[in-house]
């Protein structure tokens, strides 16, 4: 049995093969996905992720020259070059989400699928896989391509780039890490490691978890009984709850401090730009406009959207959800459970301009020749995106729906 994380339906799982994926029948959200030999090919993918990583750590990522002075930094250096600027809090996030986040869920992919495919799991493999779905929304390689193309394009026409291989490496380490989150089947995983458990005595499907006492795992999907007074799941160890404990208080708390936030990111400059002696700050939506002016268009525009437009509509809408949640429950819930899903996915994407910022920062450094500093809005708009996406996870999107209605059993493709 599984219980939905969506809308808390309870419903039996066929049994799946390879390339058959079950899905709720009441909101739609996929339950579980069953991969060809998941663990041979993450491992596989994995390790040559590791090994793109280690190249793109190890060589010149992009060169800067102008006026006979060139520059060259490595990928580390995007984010110690922050440090030389006092901007430690905002050069451990993107050391966090663009290397080490990223190296440690691999090394924990490779440890867990050894593991398995030699039969006998790894100490600490219990641990290690609660852990991978937690690092998961927090790993940000592919908005740092984005960042560093939008970067390289808005210098293009004033000093001559050059791309290292360490370039060419990070993209391909994007592309494989995305492969390896991909094809990680979790059921399976939590099933290989320590089995599957029966369900709870008296549980029947037709209905949501809640109204039985029960509570599906958000971690490895195991339905368990809420029976004691802080519950914890049977098999991987993680806090149960019927629903999220507070979530509209502490999502509303959130989103007040984001806004908070939002005024200082956009009204400080978060870049100060030097030419031939002349310092010249920019706001997010002066940037906009000046990218606008000079011609590049496709620039400008995904940086109004990821800076401007992004953050406020994941306000609104996370606000109109909370407020949607108290009020009416079950009256589309389906739209507004898509609604947040779109909000969950689009939040990261606002790095955008912060990993601009510490490219930009760390390679043109040319003194009064010309150089880049970030500003004082580089920190509370990378606040304004961290808490953000927490206020995304700790809203509760079963609050959207009523809670039970008529519907038909799990069904598979």
């Amino acid at each position: 049995m599984r219980a939905c994380h969506e809308c808390d339906w309870l419903v039996a799982l066929p049994p799946l093969r390879a390339g058959h994926k079950a899905d709720c029948p009441r909101c739609g959200h996929t339950l579980a996905q069953r991969h060809y030999k998941p663990a041979q090919r993450s491992l596989a993918l994995a390790l040559a992720a590791l090994v793109a990583l280690g190249i793109a750590a190890g060589f010149p990522f992009v060169g800067f020259g102008y006026s006979g002075i060139e520059n060259r930094i490595e990928l580390a250096q995007t984010a110690t070059g922050l440090i030389r600027f006092d901007q430690l809090p905002v050069a451990i996030v993107v050391a966090l989400t663009i290397m080490v986040l990223p190296a440690l869920y691999l090394l924990g992919v490779i440890w867990l699928q050894i593991g398995l495919l030699r039969g006998s799991p790894l100490p600490a493999s219990r641990d290690i896989a609660r852990s991978l779905s937690h690092l998961h929304p927090w790993m940000m390689t592919d908005v740092f391509i984005i960042g560093a193309l939008v970067s390289l394009i808005k210098i293009a026409g004033l000093a001559e780039i050059s791309l290292g291989i360490s370039f060419w490496s990070f993209c391909a380490f994007a592309v494989l890490l995305l492969a390896t989150t991909q094809t990680i089947d979790s059921d399976w995983m939590w099933f290989s490691l320590v089995g599957e458990p029966l369900a709870p005595e008296n549980s029947h499907t037709g209905t949501t978890a809640a109204e039985q006492g029960l509570s599906g795992c958000p971690t490895c999907g195991l339905v368990n009984r809420l029976d004691t007074r802080k519950p914890r799941c049977r098999r991987c160890g993680e806090r149960l709850h019927d629903r999220l404990p507070h979530s509209l208080q502490r999502t509303w708390a959130l989103l007040f401090a984001a806004a908070l936030l939002y005024l200082p990111a956009n009204l400080y400059p978060i870049m100060i730009t030097t030419k031939l002696g002349n310092s010249s700050p920019s706001t997010i939506i002066g940037g906009v406009v000046q990218l606008w002016q000079i011609g590049s268009y496709p620039v400008a525009t995904v940086i109004f959207i990821a800076s401007i437009l992004v953050p406020v509509g994941k306000l609104l809408a996370l606000g109109w959800l909370c407020i949607a949640a108290k009020r009416s429950a079950g009256y589309h819930s389906t739209i507004r459970t898509r609604l947040y899903h779109l909000t969950e996915f689009i939040g990261r994407w606002s790095m955008v301009d912060i990993f601009v910022v510490a490219i930009l920062a760390a390679l043109i450094r040319a003194g009064a020749l010309m150089s880049v500093s970030p500003g004082p809005a580089a920190l509370p708009f990378a606040g304004v995106v961290v808490l953000t996406m927490l206020a995304a996870f700790t809203f509760d999107p079963r609050l959207l729906w009523k809670p039970s209605s008529p519907v038909k059993e799990a069904h598979h493709v």
